[in-house]
Formats: C-alpha cells, structure tokens, sequence
C-alpha cells in the first residue's frame, strides 16, 4: 500500500491522540518535528513517500539541524522520527525503520536545580500576607514543594481532587496518566484555610469557575504563567534566588525525599515518571551533595598539600 508522508503523518497524530492519550502539547510538537521534517525531504529530493526514506536522508536532516539546534532538541527530534517510523512499520506501510540505525546525539545531561531544605522552609512559611491571597499562593508553594506536582498538574487540581479524610489527591499527569499522591499535614491545613477564603478573591461580578481549586481575581481557574510569576516574586522575596522556578520545587521535592532515604522507586511513582531513568538523575544531585559536604568537613579533605 503506498502513502503520502501528509497521509502517514495524520495517521500517526491520530494515533497519539486516540490510542496513545497524548496531551495537546505532545501532539503539537510531534507534528512541528515531522512537518519539518516532510519539507527537508521533498526540498532535498522530492521525496513524498515514508517508503523511500533512507538513514542517508536522516542524517543529512539531523546535520541540517546542528546550524540551528541543540544536541539535546536534535536528539529529541530524532526520537520523534523513530517512533514514526516504529509505527509506520507496525502497520506495514514502510519495510523499515531508517532511524533505528541513525545514532543519537550525545547530550550533556543537565543536573536539575533545586533549593536547599532550609530554604524551602523559609519560601513556605515566611512573609505571608494574611489575605485571601496571600493564602492562595501559600497553599500553591506546599503543594508544589510538598507534593511534587508539575505546575501544570497543579493549576489542573479541582475542589474535589483532594480526599481530606485520606489526605492524598488525584492527579492527572502527562499523557492524561492519573496518580493518586499524598498530601502532607501543613499543606492541607493551607488548602482547608484557602477553601474558606476561596470566593473572596473575587472581583464583584466576577463568576467563580465551581470546579477549579486555584482561580484568579475573576474567578477564572489559574493558568500556568500567574504561577510561575508569583514563585519568581515569592524566590525573590524570600531570598532564595532572582529567578526561581515552580519546576525547581518539584526537583527539591524529589532530591529532599532521597537524601531522607526513599526508594528511588517510591519517588518514581509520587513524581508520575514513566522511566527509572528520568528518576535517577537525582542521584546526581544527591552525590554531588555529599561530596561537598565531605570537601568542607573531612579533615583529610581540608589538609592543605
């Protein structure tokens, strides 16, 4: 059966979308990746078919990208191309896959940022204005230190999310993947005082979204950007740092639980990884710690040559 690549490429859309649940942003930027993609190969050689698709043009393509992209976005790109091309050859429209034998990138991994424990104390509790407000956002930086969420997890929590009795939430992550994760006691006491607040944010005429645990002064349910500017102010004030980030709290999160001693696993699952290895970067961090902490303690480490 032969294919156009626009044919082929709707088909592995629909795919993500329908079979595989894949969020709206997962969709979009796999098919920003193979629209790229389809104009290279057809500008190159007038190639409109999947079939006709070798690791020669693959490599001429990821060359093309080093004028303009990263290590890590070129291999990101070529994962994307592989799982095309994987799908394309399940359903028996290509012979082969020409991206399996094409080799990745080397990527300098990147250590995540976090903030120590003392300072995620001081973000959490000091400074906080007793208003409707002040007791919103308090209750946003527990929940992101305390539980781990990705901000977009967060701003997607609704007021029935939350099981008081059990003290544990109903998150709903990437690819729609649905995780239930504790909440800690100091964070739940936040969000039972921002529940009695809830309304007075409010502007007057204002309609007050019924479902949303976090909304705006319009009632509105909290978009991901308020967040990220009220944590870069919060960083500020508390002074943590100038620009910090909501994500680097979720990496405290799970840096802090693993120098307590948790499993890697444990962390694993309270964070919705759905790889060990996107977990193991954090013993890293954990080994880059001590080795400080043994370079400014240890006698034999601070003996001057």
């Amino acid at each position: 059966m032969t294919i156009s690549m626009d044919q082929s490429v709707d088909l592995y859309l629909g795919y993500l979308a329908h079979q595989r649940r894949c969020s709206d942003n997962t969709i979009k930027t796999y098919s920003g990746v193979l629209c790229e993609f389809i104009t290279y190969i057809f500008e190159l050689r007038q190639i409109d078919s999947p079939e006709r698709v070798d690791p020669m043009m693959l490599r001429a393509y990821l060359g093309h990208l080093y004028e303009r992209n990263e290590a890590a976005s070129i291999a990101k790109k070529l994962a994307a191309l592989r799982s095309f091309f994987a799908f394309l050859k399940k359903k028996g429209l290509v012979s082969q896959n020409p991206a399996m034998t094409v080799k990745t990138p080397r990527v300098k991994r990147k250590l995540p940022h976090f903030v120590s424990v003392d300072e995620a104390v001081r973000l959490a509790e000091l400074g906080w204005e007793e208003t409707p407000l002040g007791f919103r956002d308090r209750t946003i930086v527990e929940l992101l230190y305390g539980s781990g969420l990705r901000v977009s997890e967060l701003v997607s929590i609704n007021m029935d999310t939350i099981d008081v009795a059990t003290r544990q939430m109903r998150i709903v992550g990437k690819g729609n993947k649905e995780r239930v994760v504790p909440v800690g006691s100091h964070a739940l006491d936040a969000v039972q005082r921002w529940m009695t607040h809830r309304a007075k944010i409010v502007r007057k005429g204002g309609q007050i979204d019924e479902k949303a645990l976090f909304i705006n002064r319009d009632g509105e349910r909290l978009n991901v950007r308020s967040v990220q500017r009220m944590i870069k102010k919060r960083g500020i004030l508390a002074g943590t740092r100038e620009s910090l980030h909501p994500h680097a709290l979720r990496h405290s999160f799970a840096t802090h639980l693993l120098d307590g001693g948790a499993d890697l696993r444990i962390i694993q699952e309270l964070l919705g990884h759905a790889s060990l290895s996107t977990t193991q970067k954090y013993t890293h961090v954990s080994i880059d710690g001590l080795s400080r902490v043994y370079d400014e303690a240890h006698p034999l480490a601070k003996r001057k040559h």
